[in-house]
């Protein structure tokens, strides 16, 4: 089946997020869509999966053009979505889940469980699909419930297969057999949609790449044809450096202790069991792991947004466990949060006064219990200069700016006072490459100046760029204690609960 979309236009008010795009996905070819967040490919493929309708351009299919007033009329034409976020029921079976909507029934009405097994261990085997019809899905493993998906599509007769950011909860070997079942569907005929922002895995594993960059296709080309840093300033209209520039850490006292923690989320499951962990002056620690392991959870018990159940944390030899997030500030814990829009930034309050938000009322900011205009006015200035944030104005709402920018005020906030502990959690998330490579030599730029430094992220090219050491997390305990130089399989097991004692040095 050949897919083409001709001058696809969407609008959201006075945005664009779709600009006259131009794709065409030929039988059995993997063809990868690369932009960054914001750059309009998800919104391009909920256009065509039928979640949202055109303002103008058409689909066409093999030559004849088609509209989807819903998934269900996608579904029926051979166009199957695989979702960043999966679409599944925990509690169902991989077979109940496989056919849900479309139940195979014997008389009567009742489902056809033989046959529902039969289709997907047929499947299965055609395609290198290796899942158990009868396991609980909640039971799976994240890159299992992947597969789930798939064959939800391929139940379905799906002939082109979009992939929405496939590899964001993805252990390295997950993402490898990924690859393998992505080229086992082109090799029968099927074609795939790869939705991405990660150059290495787009070289890997396509064999066409559709580059976008706000809401407009800027370029079409090959692997063979391209590279890494060629894709980058395609992605962002410059050249972008790719590779983080840091020397040998120097590591100095011990400045964050943690032992024993443990913490629980809000139905009272441990989500971190019992951790034991240092950060020491002058070095990087990267927590790694894939998300969803408790790295948020020890980040928030860290910066006192958690309590604990158990366990100490010692800054700078004293005991800190139990404070707010206010005494933590005092104490010199920055944080850059996972999500800056929720717990980074008031967004309709101006650029100026989030750039204060956690000292507005100290001097020069404030006296007398009066707040000093002006000092607001120019310290926001003189970051807009110093951490090349991209506003107006330093008047106009946070919600005004792009992701990167919003991040970069973050950033400029924490790292703007005196910090002995720098806590970044995922602090690239969403960030187009230029700001990436902001954000990285500031934090390096701590690590340098002395601060203790720890980093979460789920993005393993990042650990392995930023950290001095890495520690590894599954299910909320610490499986070992790495050199970044360890080779990428390795924590990959790691990061799936396969502990290799030559790797552990903790």
């Amino acid at each position: 089946m050949r897919l083409e979309l001709v001058g696809v236009t969407k609008r959201f008010g006075a945005l664009v997020a779709n600009d006259s795009v131009d794709l065409a996905v030929e039988p059995g070819e993997i063809h990868c869509l690369l932009g960054e967040n914001g750059a309009g490919k998800s919104t391009l493929m909920n256009v065509l999966f039928g979640l949202l309708h055109a303002d103008e351009g058409e689909i066409r299919i093999d030559g004849d053009a088609v509209t989807f007033a819903d998934p269900g009329e996608a579904v029926r034409r051979g166009i199957g979505m695989v979702h960043q976020h999966f679409m599944l029921v925990p509690v169902f079976t991989v077979a109940e889940n496989v056919v849900l909507g479309f139940e195979p029934t014997r008389r009567f009405g009742f489902l056809d469980h033989r046959k529902a097994r039969a289709d997907i261990r047929r499947l299965s085997a055609e395609f290198g699909l290796e899942v158990d019809p009868d396991a609980t899905v909640e039971d799976l493993p994240v890159g299992v419930q992947q597969r789930v998906e798939i064959l939800k599509a391929l139940q379905r007769d799906a002939r082109v297969l979009i992939l929405d950011e496939p590899t964001a909860v993805l252990t390295p070997q997950e993402i490898s057999a990924l690859f393998e079942i992505m080229r086992s569907l082109g090799a029968s005929g099927r074609s795939i949609l790869f939705i991405t922002h990660k150059l290495k895995e787009v070289l890997a594993v396509a064999d066409r790449i559709t580059v976008m960059r706000l809401g407009r296709v800027v370029g079409t080309t090959t692997p063979q044809e391209s590279d890494e840093s060629a894709l980058a300033a395609m992605m962002v209209g410059r050249s972008v450096e790719l590779v983080v520039q840091k020397g040998p850490a120097n590591p100095g006292r011990e400045v964050l202790r943690v032992r024993d923690l443990t913490v629980v989320d809000e139905r009272g499951v441990v989500v971190v069991d019992h951790v034991d962990l240092e950060v020491r002056a002058g070095e990087i620690v990267a927590l790694a792991g894939v998300q969803g392991n408790g790295q948020t959870e020890i980040v928030e018990a860290l910066t006192g947004l958690r309590p604990l159940r158990g366990g100490s944390i010692e800054l700078d030899g004293s005991e800190v466990a139990g404070s707010s997030p206010h005494e933590m500030i005092r104490a010199g814990v920055a944080h850059v949060p996972e999500d800056r829009q929720r717990d980074g930034l008031v967004l309709p309050m101006s650029v100026a006064d989030n750039l204060v938000l956690d000292i507005q009322d100290s001097e020069p900011f404030a006296r007398f219990g009066s707040r000093d205009l002006a000092a607001v006015r120019a310290n926001a200035e003189q970051k807009l200069g110093d951490f090349d944030i991209r506003a107006s104005s330093v008047d106009v709402a946070v919600a005004t700016l792009s992701g990167g920018n919003q991040q970069k005020v973050v950033v400029a906030r924490e790292l703007s006072r005196p910090i002995k502990l720098l806590v970044a959690s995922q602090p690239t998330r969403g960030l187009d490459v230029g700001s990436i490579e902001y954000v990285h030599r500031q934090i390096v730029a701590q690590r340098d100046r002395g601060v203790a430094v720890l980093i979460v992220s789920s993005e393993l090219d990042e650990v392995l760029a930023l950290g001095d050491r890495v520690v590894v997390m599954f299910r909320g305990r610490i499986m070992g204690v790495v050199d970044s130089s360890v080779d990428r399989d390795t924590i990959g097991l790691m990061m799936a609960g396969v502990v290799e004692s030559r790797a552990a040095t903790r």
